[in-house]
């Protein structure tokens, strides 16, 4: 009497089925997530930049003209630099946009394109705006 002991090539098709549709069924929530993550991310370096720009405010009595100011400035009474590192880019490698004067009586406001890097957009896409 032979005794097999390995799986049939129908078993082994069931399992694998099995394991797919388990992948579709996760797979689209952990990838939701990641969208939140890179959101998160850049709110995070948004509210860092605002730290900085309000203690810039103080030193200099105004607002900068551009984020790289935060870093570097031969003004007088400049004591930074502001930010310890140099200016990151947005989480999808895009420079983040710094207005003054801001909208709606804002003296500045800081935003991210998304990830497309254009204006507008949803989802992913969708802008970040701090202020």
């Amino acid at each position: 009497m032979k005794n097999n002991r390995g799986f049939t090539m129908i078993e082994l098709l069931i399992v694998i089925v099995i394991l797919g549709l388990l992948a579709s069924l996760v797979a689209p929530k952990f990838f939701s997530q990641l969208g939140t993550a890179e959101r998160g991310i850049a709110s995070a370096q948004m509210n860092a930049f605002e730290t900085a720009l309000d203690t810039y405010r103080l030193d200099m009595g105004g607002y900068p003209a551009a984020l790289e100011e935060l870093r570097k400035s031969d003004k007088p009474r400049w004591d930074g630099p502001y930010l310890p590192k140099e200016i990151p880019m947005d989480p999808w490698g895009n420079p983040y946009v710094y207005k003054t004067p801001g909208d709606e009586g804002n003296p500045y406001k800081i935003l991210s394109y998304g990830a497309d890097g254009k204006e507008g957009g949803t989802d992913n896409n969708e802008d970040i705006v701090h202020k």
